[in-house]
């Protein structure tokens, strides 16, 4: 199997002998330019919605009427759609269109999100964010598959990814500014589901079929039974926050192992499962996953909840907050942006872990922060960590294509999501965990810097252990 490192001279040679894969019968040649900026634009929204409720977790909750310890559903509810529905998107792409499933995704995610902005009460709200994840994975998910068949030569899928990442980065960054620019937090769901539904209706002049047929029946199994056991363990994680041997928290990891386990029998025996298992003796693909996990359990656990713990600390407002974490997210999204400019000198292998490690030499950097009650002590993780998340965001979805077999771009890039907001929902859960249980919330934002920290160093150890040899 070939390396994940690419030289420039490699890279060249494979430009030069690659050709435009030609359409399936009664397809179209796919349309590059407005592929990209579709599937771009879709993925920043998705990442927008996703991240908008970060800086007004503390009205969302005022006014939904949440206690402390349900405020966690808030914030995971879209993680949770994700990481379940994403290898199941990514798997129906491939093999029933992913034009379909792209298009499915956001018709979806424009109306459910016009929903979270009508929910009264906490649970219906997090059940609108459920599904706005779910319809985020097809979109996700689709999206590389897409980008992949519209760019099939090297130089050009390194360009496409690398912007289709800035995206991600993007969409972080105007999330939170959204949200805090606008009245109250019910508009911002009106106006991001307004503009999913624009962007659903270009798409569908614009964008052509493309898929990879493998024949025989969908995993519906599978897909039921990966979906529930992702569920119950992302309930498990969000619940432990309360504490980890509460009985529902054993019986969900319990129901979440056992369902596991039956996920891989059926994969086992079925023809055409939604995830071939034998990539799993592949440490291309188990780096690809481990690098998603990571990011979701050292960058997105940490990012996702200081937003909130800076308003209830430092008395900063939901604008104020939005503007300061535009410095990480607006960065990451110029990172990632410039970041294939390491093409030929630095391989998606090593940008990943270099990012691991600005990440966590910028988290170092927030120790006692919180503590000191100024926001200008917070400036240099914002920067050191945001140029660390730009480089991961923009390496990701390259690995993710790379470490699966091209007609499977949208499984992979499922299935490396799929760890990604696993990662995320229990980092998230684990913070709140830590600054609940520390004390005070300045003590134990402390301790989940160490541990954020560990965690970057821990997942750049990994994507540089796990590579293919020979």
């Amino acid at each position: 199997m070939p390396q994940l490192e690419r030289t420039a001279a490699q890279t060249a040679a494979a430009d030069a002998t690659a050709t435009t894969a030609p359409p399936l019968a009664g397809q179209a040649a796919p349309r590059t330019t407005p592929t990209l900026a579709l599937t771009s634009a879709a993925t920043a929204v998705a990442l927008m919605t996703y991240t908008a409720p970060t800086v007004t977790l503390p009205n969302t909750a005022a006014a939904l009427h949440t206690p402390v310890s349900a405020q966690a559903w808030l914030l995971n509810g879209t993680p949770l759609g994700l990481a379940a529905l994403l290898l199941v998107a990514g798997s129906l792409a491939d093999d029933y269109g992913r034009r379909r499933i792209f298009l499915a995704g956001t018709v979806a995610l424009g109306v459910t999100t016009g929903l979270g902005g009508l929910a009264t009460s906490t649970w219906l709200f997090t059940l609108a964010r459920v599904a706005q994840g779910a319809a985020s994975a097809a979109i996700l998910a689709s999206s590389l598959g897409l980008l992949v068949h519209a760019f099939p030569t090297a130089r050009g899928r390194l360009h496409a990814t690398g912007v289709w990442g800035a995206c991600v980065s993007g969409g972080i960054a105007l999330g939170p500014l959204l949200a805090g620019a606008l009245p109250g937090w019910r508009p911002v769901y009106g106006v991001l589901a307004g503009v999913t539904l624009a962007l659903a209706a270009l798409s569908a002049r614009a964008l052509t079929e493309s898929r990879a047929p493998r024949g025989g029946r969908p995993d519906v199994l599978g897909a039921l039974v990966f979906g529930l056991a992702l569920t119950c363990l992302v309930a498990a994680l969000t619940l432990g926050r309360d504490g980890w041997l509460r009985t529902p928290v054993t019986v969900l990891l319990a129901a979440a192992a056992v369902l596991l386990v039956l996920f891989a029998v059926v994969e086992h025996r079925t023809r055409t499962p939604m995830i071939d298992l034998s990539l799993l003796r592949h440490p291309r693909f188990l780096g690809s996953a481990a690098a998603g996990l990571f990011t979701g359990l050292s960058v997105l656990g940490l990012f996702t909840f200081l937003p909130s713990l800076l308003q209830r600390t430092m008395g900063l407002s939901a604008l104020d907050t939005a503007w300061l974490v535009l410095i990480w997210s607006g960065l990451s999204f110029l990172v990632a942006l410039q970041s294939r400019r390491l093409a030929g000198r630095v391989s998606p292998r090593h940008q990943l872990a270099l990012g691991f490690a600005l990440h966590a030499v910028g988290v170092l950097t927030m120790f006692g922060a919180i503590g000191s009650g100024s926001w200008v002590r917070v400036l240099p993780a914002l920067v050191i960590g945001g140029a660390g998340s730009g480089l991961l965001n923009a390496a990701l979805p390259l690995v993710a294509v790379e470490s699966v077999p091209n007609g499977r771009a949208a499984m992979g890039s499922g299935a490396q999501q799929t760890f990604r907001y696993i990662g995320s929902c229990a980092g998230v859960a684990l913070v709140i965990a830590l600054v609940s249980s520390g004390g005070s919330p300045a003590h134990g934002f402390d301790i989940a810097v160490f541990v954020s920290m560990g965690l970057a160093v821990v997942g750049a150890l990994a994507v540089l252990g796990l590579r293919d040899r020979g």
